[in-house]
Parts: structure tokens; C-alpha cells; sequence
């Protein structure tokens, strides 16, 4: 059974191996720190059993949130764990009143474009896909 929880300490070092084993960059821990102090609630694992599985950046700075290095571990994909993950962070940006979402998408991956838009991000000019969060838009 896989579970979404809040990010804990003790899983850096997981989190740190999918953001590499899916091509990200790593967060260093003084940069995570300065953030958990500001919205510990966006940043998301995925657990089966006590193995984390999947991992989810947000970001929100009272005007617009930012979904940033989204991961699943490559054994663990096709299970709509991305999806989950992207919905409960999207439900602890509408806790904050969050207007928008933004996300980065590199242009050349058509999949990740896929992805996000059949979760409703609509592409802008480049490469930047936002959703407007409709119980708090504005």
C-alpha cells in the first residue's frame, strides 16, 4: 500500500536518490531547511511500506505556488503515484488560498508535457505550464 505523508528528515537520503536516478537536481539540505521553515506541508513523499517511492517540491510564496522535481522511483511508475502526489500538494496549495500553480517542463520531454496537461496545466509561451486552482482563483 503506497501513502503520501509530509517530507521528514530521515528520508534526504532517499529523496536524494530518486531526484538523481530521475535526472534532477539535488536540493542541498541548507536550501531545504530555509524552505521547511516557510511551508513544510509542500514537500511530499510517496511510502510503500517505509521506502520512499516517489517525491514532490512545492513551493509557495503568497502569490503563486511552483511545483518543482517531481520523481518516482522507475520501479515504482505507472501506479499514479506522480498523479497522487501532484494532487495532494495541489490540495495543500488551495489550504494556503494559492491563486496559480506554475512548473517548468524541459521542452524536449513530451512525456512530462503529456502528463501535465492531462492533469489540466495548460502550456504557455516556452516551456512554463500553469493551472489556476479553482476554489481559490483569482
Amino acid at each position: 500500500m503506497i501513502h503520501t505523508r509530509q517530507f521528514r528528515w530521515p528520508d534526504y537520503d532517499a529523496v536524494v536518490r530518486l531526484w538523481t536516478s530521475a535526472g534532477r537536481e539535488v536540493v542541498p539540505r541548507a536550501e531545504l531547511e530555509a524552505k521547511l521553515l516557510r511551508d513544510p506541508q509542500l514537500f511530499l513523499v510517496a511510502v510503500a511500506g517505509e521506502t520512499v517511492v516517489g517525491v514532490v517540491l512545492g513551493t509557495y510564496d503568497g502569490r503563486r505556488g511552483w511545483i518543482l522535481r517531481l520523481a518516482v522511483d522507475p520501479t515504482h511508475r505507472r501506479q499514479g503515484i506522480a498523479t497522487r502526489l501532484v494532487a495532494d500538494l495541489e490540495a495543500g496549495f488551495a489550504a494556503l488560498g494559492c491563486p496559480r500553480v506554475n512548473l517548468l517542463v524541459m521542452p524536449e520531454d513530451t512525456a512530462a508535457l503529456r502528463f501535465w496537461q492531462a492533469l489540466g496545466y495548460l502550456p504557455f509561451p516556452d516551456v512554463l505550464c500553469s493551472k489556476p486552482m479553482s476554489s481559490a482563483a483569482g
